[in-house]
This record gives structure tokens, C-alpha cells and sequence, in this order.
């Protein structure tokens, strides 16, 4: 209060004036931020003067706070706010405003409120599997969350892990790498999450395990019949491994193996091996043991991780064990090998021959020789007279013991007959299945041979089969339909041929069409292309005049048909759709009809991604759809060929015009004869029977060839294999080797041979009915009756349209078509290694004496246990 006193002489005079003076609002403490933990009963600081008292009112985020709307907010008397349990929801500006509204002042600070959260810990992986000793890296990780973000260390035992040569860190450190894990490093990690709400963890389990390892394991040695040897085996590993006992494929434990906790013993049937399992521990004892128990034994010792196995060596000692048949079969003048094989151990091993109590050789034993080796002694005997067969006695000795052993030398004899068990016969060959002579006569069966003729008739035809692959049965070939035939087979050894087998009677089935043939598909590199190729079968015994081949893309249409020479063998099918399944159809034909189709299903590569067309890489867009047609310069077509062939040409001249699209065929044809049905040496084939065996060409107009499609030469020796599934008179699972004559029955027919030098295929020349063959009848050879001669056929013209030849693969063999058959016979002819038989050489080969005609050296046998030195 002020007081204001104006005086004037006496007179005095004063006034009072009341001063107020009101502070304006002002803020003496409003910190910023201020930061509290998630959870806290925070209180934001605020504090504010004025005169009069000023109003406070709190705002978030500039709306005004409801106190009466969320219970958590509230005033305290200073003025200050309250959040109870604050959340991170709740952070961010909030606003002080102080206000005096008698004055209409106004005033404010803005304070930022920050929520910290306490550190959260995520694991991945509660336990992390490793295994140890591999060199393997694991990996322990956790996921921390917080605010601020948190850090994240590790320790292990309490003990903090720093990076380096153990431990690796990603940049966050959440992901922690133990590098070359091993057992030691089994046990919990500890994960720590820190920020300014503090620190959180959370442990983490490291399991490790241990592939199995052997840690103990030694070979033993042993004398034979010895009470008992042990081999022990020790193995380590997490889980505890299993140890099994074995012995090339012979497995010692049965049934589960033992147990850690549950010891098994496990006993073999005959009770001389105990297996026994106990605490990482597995013992394989063997009782009285024998020399076949030595060798190599494998310890396997295996848990969920993996196995290992180590051998283990037993030596037995052993004296001698003479090896071997005790008898061995042979003849005067056949040199013997008595085989006196030893096994031992030790090996160091001494031999000795005696006879009736004396040692040999000696002075008296001219014709024994003896051969030793480290492991045997083989003891030849060449036997002069009968008293050369009987016992030889063979002593071996080393340091543990002796052994001797009596053998025999026994005369052989030829061997019995065979039984014909079966004849299967076709229209122009016949299957005859025969069981083995019950006596071999001591030594093997090396042959056997085959006559036959037809009922009746003087004559007749053999052939020998050399004995491979248990050999069941033979095939006769070069017979006429519908006639009677017999018969019979002997055995050959070394020693000779036994006698004949009792003589069967069949008769051979009528002219009929063609069986199918058999395809086989090839895929071409180029992976659009096929190479069909097929195997004559049973021609019904009727020559097969061509063959029909169709193929389709599946759910198209069919492509024309192609007609092909008697000759051809294969087709390629060229410049087809990329990845397409398709069907190919084979038909032989004769006079007498069509076969079954043969059958092939195939799917064509996907095409690759460098191809950007079909077009064949060998030729241009304007050749693709063209027949390549090889035919040998010096072969002609037969008549039947021609046609056909040019039916090809005319089938594929009438192609798309998107010739790009349409594939190309060419057609191999076969360098082989005619087959001529009423030759002998006509075996039939099946789909492993190759038909590209052609004739050796003689250039003289003497030689008479008469081999059908898949005949082998006579000079020749072939391998024949036979399918009974088939419609065809052999078996496949029978492999032969046979050679084969033909005999002068009847008179032939005249040939012309084509010139050498002829490189374009020429007509033929049908022959003139008038003409007769020599009036000789001893100089006549009837391997045929042609029923159908030739027709005179046109040149064919030429097939692809281009400057450049048609490549024509190598004829391996000149051949020609044996239309005429000359009616001379030569003395070459006569040399054919197929005997034509009259009633006075039926007794060949019987009996056969050493050095007059049955080469001992080459006759020469010698069982299983006999070995020449």
C-alpha cells in the first residue's frame, strides 16, 4: 500500500493507493523428455508460477486429456500428471498449459514423454541338435525386442563369449556360430537382452552328438581245433553305438542287437560262435575254430548318426588240405593231369608223388612228368598201357602236420546216347529237344550230332553242334513242307562219338504265312530320329516276298504305307515330332498271306533348346521328306523289290506341303540271298538272331549258294539263339555253334550270277521252262524248287532329287541272287563241312582212336579237377 501526504502550511492532506503487482505465468521446471519404463506409475514433471495461481490443464498429443474417460490420468496437487502403469501406447508430446483467466493469460510447454521397454527374448530353437568331429558349424539365435533396441551378449556358465576362433557374432549379435563343434561344446548358452528398461535371458540347449568310433580292435592267431580264440571289439559314440559282428555276407548277431543296459549274447545255430555285448564292449568268440574260419571279420559299430566299421584278421594254422576230385578220366595215348592242389598255412609246403609205395618219377616211369607250383603239384601221365590207370598218392607236409590223398586215373569211354525227348517241327526247319546222355564217359561232352532225312529215302543230311551254354536242343533246317522226316542225334567226347539215339519220326507242317517279326527301336542321338530295326522270324516256309512297315504319331493318323524289299533289316526314321509317342507296324508277307503285325511303342526325345526346327542336320528343307534307299551296286532287286520300292518313292512324293514337319525313312535292304525253302542250313531266327550274315560271294558260276535271310555261310561257324515263346522251331535261352553241308538231293535250278562290276541293279531274265538240268544225276545238287521265277524288273529310278549321291552304307560282302542254279557240281562243293549221308558213312567219328583221325592234342580233356602244368 502506498501512501501519498500533500501538505500546504498547516493544512495536510493524503491518499492511499493499494499496489498490487501480479507475476505473469512462468514455468520453473518442465524437463524434456522425460522417459519412464513401460509399466511405471509415471509422473511427468510440470511445474509453474504465477500470481494468481495459475490453472493447469494437461493435453496429449494437443486434445485435451479426459481424466473422467481413462481412470490411469490424473492431476496431482502440484500440478504434476499421472499415468498409472504406464505404456508404450502412452509416449510421445504431451502439453503443460498454464492459464489465469482474470487476465486471459495463457501459457504452455511442450514435454515429450518417452516409454522405454524392458527387453523381450525370442528363441528359435529351445535345443539345437549338432554333430561333433565333422567339422560342422551350428548356429544358437535369439531374438531380442525392446525399446530402445536392446543388445545382445552370450556367456555360457556365466562366463561372457567374445568373438573369435570358437565363437562368431552377427552384427546385431543375436546369432551366435560355434564353429568345428565337439563334445565339449555340449550344455546351455545363455542369451542376454539389455537396454534402458533394463535386461532380460533366456537359456538355450546345445545337444552334440558322437558318430560311432572304433577305439579298440586286434587281430588273433590260432592253430586249427584250438578250445577258443576271441576277437574283441570297442567303439565310442553318442548315442552309445551298437557293435555287429560279420564275415563277407554273414552276419554273427540275430535278432535286436544288444542292448547297453540289456547285455545279449547271441549263439550261432551250430554253436561254435558266441557273440556277448556289454558296455561299449562286443567280444566274437569262436570255438575249435577251422581253417575256413580264418580271414577277414568286420566290426561295424553304428547309432541314428552313422557307422563305421574296421576289420579284424584271424589267423589259423593249418597243416595241409588236399584239394580235388580223386578221379580223373582218360585214355591210351591222352596225356592225364592229376591236379594235387594244397592249401596250408603256413604255405611253405612240401609235395610228393608215390605209386604202390614208390616215389615218383623214377627210373622205371618214363611216361610221368610232374609240375610244381608254390600251392600245387600237378602230375601228368600219359597213359601207355592199361597198367598205367590206378592209384597215385599225393603226400603234402608243412610245420603243423601231413596230409596224403589217393587218386585214380580211370579208362573213358565214349558216351551214351542222348534222348530226343521232343521234336517241334515248322514248314521248313524242326526244334528237337534231347536230354543229355546219362554217361559222358568220364569226360565232357564236346559235341553232338544231328542226322535226318526224309522217310524212306537213302540219303540223308548231319550236322555237328559244338556244346556251349547247356545246350538242349538243335534245329534241323532245309526241309520241305508237309513231308515225314526221322531223326536221331549221338554224342561226342574226347575219346569219340557214342552211339545214336533211337530214331523219331515227325512231319513238318504246310506252307502258311509268315510268323511276325520281332522289333527292336534304337533312339538316334539326335534324340527325333529312330532306327527300327527287325528280326526275321519263322517264314512259314514260303520265301517272304517284302515287308510292310506303317507308323503313326499316337492320336494321328497313319503315314502311307512303305513297301520294302525281302532284304531290308531296318528302317530310320528321321526328322519326327520333339516329344512324341508313337506306333510302328511290321508285316512280312509271302504267297501265302500276311503276318501279325510286329509291334513297337516308343516317345521321341524333348526337343533341345538350341533346336529351332526339325530339319535333319545332314540335309537341306527341300530333301527332308525323302526315302533314302541303299541297295549294294552289284545287288539286284528282286522282282517282288521293285514295286515296292517305288511304292516308297511314291508314298513320300505325295508329302505336306510343310515338308519341314515330315520325317524322313531310309530303308536298309539286307546283302543276303533269296531264301531258297528247299536248301539245307536254314536256321531260324528270333529277335536275337541277326539277319546280316550274307554269303561269302565265290566269282565262279560253279558255287552254289543257298542260304535264306539269316543263313550263315557253310564255312563259316555261327551262333544261334532260339525263342520257344515265338512261333518259331527254337529256343532263346539255346546258344549253339554248328556247321552245316549241304547234300546233292535233287537237281537245281540254274542261277544267274550279276557281273561284278555292275553298279546299277539290272533286269532279270526269267529262265526258259524248257530248260533241263545236267542229265548227271550224281553231279546234282537240288537245294530248291523255285516255284516263282523272277520277273523281269525296271531300273530303279533315282529317289532323292539332289546333285549329291544317296549315301549308301558299305556292302561287307558281295552277294548275288540265286535265281539259276548251275547243275554242276564242284569239287569245293563236296568239301562242305555238312555231311551228305548214304547208308555207308554212317559210321563217322565212332570210336575214334588216338592218332587216326580224332587229334588227340585237340581232344585232349580233363575234368574239374584236372589241369595240364
Amino acid at each position: 500500500t502506498y501512501k501519498c501526504v500533500a501538505s500546504s502550511g498547516d493544512r495536510e492532506a493524503e491518499a492511499t493507493v493499494n499496489l498490487k503487482i501480479y507475476q505473469k505465468i512462468t514455468f520453473t521446471n518442465v524437463p524434456s523428455p522425460q522417459e519412464f519404463t513401460e509399466g511405471d506409475n509415471a509422473i511427468i514433471v510440470c511445474d509453474v508460477i504465477s500470481s494468481p495461481p495459475p490453472t493447469v490443464l494437461w493435453k496429449y498429443k494437443g486434445a485435451k486429456i479426459q481424466f473422467e474417460k481413462d481412470v490411469r490420468f490424473r492431476t496431482l496437487n502440484n500440478n504434476h500428471l499421472q499415468i498409472q502403469g504406464i505404456r508404450k501406447t502412452d509416449d510421445g508430446v504431451y502439453t503443460c498449459e498454464g492459464r489465469i483467466k482474470a487476465r486471459g493469460e495463457v501459457d504452455f510447454r511442450s514435454i515429450k514423454v518417452v516409454v522405454n521397454v524392458l527387453p523381450t527374448i525370442r528363441i528359435r530353437q529351445a535345443e539345437t541338435n549338432a554333430t561333433a568331429d565333422m567339422g560342422f558349424s551350428t548356429l544358437l539365435a535369439c531374438d531380442a525386442d525392446g525399446f530402445p533396441e536392446p543388445m545382445v551378449a552370450w556367456a555360457r556358465n556365466n562366463v561372457p563369449l567374445e568373438s573369435g576362433d570358437k565363437y562368431s557374432f552377427n552384427e546385431d549379435g543375436s546369432e551366435m556360430t560355434i564353429l568345428d563343434v565337439t563334445k565339449l561344446d555340449e550344455g546351455d548358452y545363455t542369451c542376454i537382452a539389455k537396454n534402458k528398461a533394463g535386461e532380460s535371458e533366456q537359456e538355450l540347449s546345445l545337444k552334440v552328438f558322437v558318430q560311432p568310433k572304433i577305439t579298440y580292435l586286434e587281430s588273433q592267431t590260432t592253430t586249427e581245433m584250438d578250445e577258443q580264440v576271441t576277437l574283441t571289439c570297442e567303439a565310442t559314440g553318442d548315442p552309445t553305438p551298437t557293435i555287429t559282428w560279420s564275415v563277407g555276407t554273414r552276419v554273427f548277431t540275430e535278432g535286436e542287437q544288444a542292448s547297453w543296459t540289456r547285455p545279449e549274447q547271441h549263439k550261432s545255430p551250430d554253436g561254435d560262435v558266441l557273440v556277448r555285448s556289454d558296455a561299449r564292449v562286443s567280444s566274437l568268440t569262436l570255438k575249435y575254430a577251422q581253417y575256413t574260419d580264418a580271414g577277414e571279420y568286420l566290426c561295424t559299430a553304428r547309432n541314428a548318426i552313422g557307422e563305421t566299421a574296421q576289420p579284424v584278421y584271424l589267423e589259423v594254422r593249418y597243416a595241409p588240405k588236399i584239394l580235388g576230385s580223386v578221379t580223373v578220366y582218360t585214355w591210351e595215348g591222352n596225356p592225364a593231369n592229376i591236379s594235387c592242389e594244397v592249401l596250408a598255412h603256413p604255405s611253405d609246403v612240401s609235395i610228393t608223388w608215390q605209386r604202390d609205395g614208390f616215389q615218383l618219377p623214377n627210373a622205371n616211369t618214363s611216361n610221368i612228368k610232374i609240375y610244381n607250383t608254390p600251392s600245387a603239384s600237378y602230375l601228368e601221365v600219359n597213359a601207355e598201357s592199361q597198367s598205367d590207370f590206378g592209384n597215385y598218392n599225393c603226400s603234402a607236409s608243412n610245420e603243423i602236420g601231413t596230409e596224403s590223398k589217393e587218386f585214380i586215373v580211370i579208362p573213358a569211354d565214349v558216351p551214351s546216347a542222348p534222348s530226343i525227348t521232343q521234336v517241334q517241327p515248322y514248314s521248313s526247319t524242326a526244334q528237337v529237344l534231347f536230354e543229355e546222355p546219362e554217361s559222358t564217359g568220364g569226360v565232357p561232352v564236346l559235341k553232338y550230332r544231328a542226322e535226318w532225312r526224309a522217310v524212306g529215302r537213302g540219303k540223308g543230311v548231319q550236322r555237328v553242334y559244338e556244346v556251349k551254354d547247356g545246350l538242349s536242343s538243335v534245329t534241323v533246317t532245309g526241309l520241305k513242307p508237309e513231308t515225314d522226316y526221322e531223326v536221331k542225334m549221338s554224342a561226342i567226347n574226347g575219346k569219340g562219338e557214342g552211339d545214336s539215339s533211337q530214331s523219331v519220326v515227325f512231319k513238318t507242317e504246310h506252307v502258311r504265312e509268315p510268323s511276325p517279326p520281332i522289333l527292336e527301336g534304337t533312339l538316334q542321338p539326335k534324340g527325333n530320329s529312330l532306327k527300327v530295326k527287325w528280326t526275321k522270324q519263322d517264314d512259314g516256309g514260303s520265301p517272304i516276298t517284302h515287308y510292310l512297315v506303317r507308323y503313326k504319331a499316337v492320336n494321328s493318323d497313319w503315314k502311307p504305307e512303305i513297301h520294302l524289299p525281302n532284304v531290308s533289316e531296318y528302317v530310320m526314321l528321321i526328322g519326327l515330332e520333339w516329344d512324341t509317342e508313337y506306333d510302328v507296324f511290321v508285316v512280312a508277307e509271302n504267297q501265302q498271306g500276311k503276318s501279325k503285325p510286329g509291334t513297337l511303342t516308343f516317345r521321341t526325345s524333348s526337343e533341345p533348346a538350341a533346336t529351332t526346327g526339325n530339319h535333319h542336320p545332314s540335309l537341306p528343307p527341300p530333301l527332308l521328306p525323302s526315302l533314302l534307299l541303299c541297295v549294294h551296286p552289284r545287288r539286284r532287286l528282286l522282282h517282288s523289290s521293285v514295286p515296292s520300292a517305288l511304292s516308297v518313292i511314291a508314298a513320300f512324293a505325295l508329302i505336306d506341303q510343310d515338308v519341314s514337319k515330315e520325317p524322313i525313312v531310309e530303308v536298309r535292304t539286307e546283302e543276303e540271298a533269296t531264301a531258297n525253302h528247299d536248301a539245307e542250313g536254314h536256321p531260324e531266327p528270333n529277335e536275337t538272331t541277326p539277319l546280316t550274315e550274307p554269303e561269302q560271294v565265290t566269282e565262279t558260276a560253279a558255287t552254289v549258294l543257298d542260304l535264306p535271310l539269316s543263313v550263315p555261310t557253310n564255312s563259316d561257324t555261327v551262333t544261334d539263339t532260339f525263342d520257344l515263346s515265338q512261333s518259331s522251331p527254337v529256343s532263346e535261352s539255346t546258344t549253339l555253334t554248328s556247321s552245316i553241308t549241304a547234300p546233292p538231293s535233287d537237281p537245281p535250278n540254274p542261277f544267274h550270277m550279276t557281273p561284278p562290276n555292275s553298279s546299277t541293279p539290272k533286269s532279270h531274265t526269267k529262265p526258259s521252262i524248257s530248260s533241263t538240268p545236267s542229265p548227271d544225276p550224281a553231279n546234282v545238287t537240288l537245294l530248291v524248287d523255285l516255284g516263282d521265277s523272277p520277273e523281269p524288273q525296271a531300273e530303279v529310278p533315282p529317289v532323292v532329287p539332289s546333285e549329291e549321291p544317296v549315301p549308301v552304307p558299305p556292302s561287307p560282302h558281295s552277294v548275288v541272287q540265286p535265281d539259276v542254279v548251275s547243275s554242276k557240281v564242284t569239287e569245293n562243293e563236296l568239301e562242305s563241312p555238312e555231311k551228305i549221308l548214304d547208308e555207308k558213312s554212317t559210321t563217322e567219328l565212332k570210336n575214334v582212336m588216338p592218332g587216326t583221325g580224332a587229334e588227340p592234342n585237340t581232344l585232349t580233356q580233363t575234368n574239374a579237377t584236372e589241369s595240364k602244368a
